[in-house]
């Protein structure tokens, strides 16, 4: 029964795209009809996840001095890169998979939060790609560290306390959150 409820979770780390992806709204919860690629026949896993956080960002120069700059921070989930077997899921299972999603979210809200602090200055660049960086090798940590520890959705008792901790942190974030 464990290798039968064990989920995957993929981090994508992109920058623009045009696959096709579902933004992170808290309004709008995924369903099993988001995850439209084909099962893993091989895979002890019952879903898989694939989110990400897409970040782009562009400067405005005079001369050759950086004197602004912007950013785009969103947190993605691939319809055609994630699956689930459909006769051994369940809603206890999606949401586990919801919980991935809204993991991305939150590290995309403290992207958010760090380009926040940043001033502009010659390096900026460097600084936002080092941020994007950082950024999501903090997410892939968080996201293993979840599958570690809710044995993929196995512990419900996990499961709640992950799931009432990422509800605290996006609060807590909620003025970094895409409006």
């Amino acid at each position: 029964m464990k290798n039968i409820l064990i989920c995957l979770f993929v981090l994508f780390v992109s920058s623009e795209t045009n696959e096709e992806t579902i933004t992170w709204d808290e309004n709008n919860k995924l369903t099993w009809a988001d995850f439209n690629a084909s099962p893993d026949p091989d895979s002890d896993a019952v879903a898989l996840t694939a989110s990400g956080i897409t970040f782009g960002f562009g400067v405005k120069t005079s001369g050759k001095r950086i004197v602004e700059f912007s950013t785009t921070v969103e947190s993605h989930f691939y319809p055609n890169k994630s699956w689930y077997k459909k006769a051994q899921s369940d809603q206890h299972i999606l949401g586990h998979e919801q919980l991935h999603f809204d993991l991305t979210e939150l590290y995309s809200r403290k992207l958010r939060q760090e380009i926040s602090k940043l001033q502009v200055n010659q390096n900026v660049k460097k600084q936002l790609n080092r941020l994007h960086e950082d950024i999501n090798l903090k997410l892939s940590a968080a996201q293993a560290k979840y599958d570690r520890e809710t044995q993929h959705s196995i512990n419900a008792v996990k499961q709640r306390e992950w799931a009432n901790y990422v509800e605290k942190e996006l609060k807590n974030l909620k003025d970094y959150k895409l409006l």
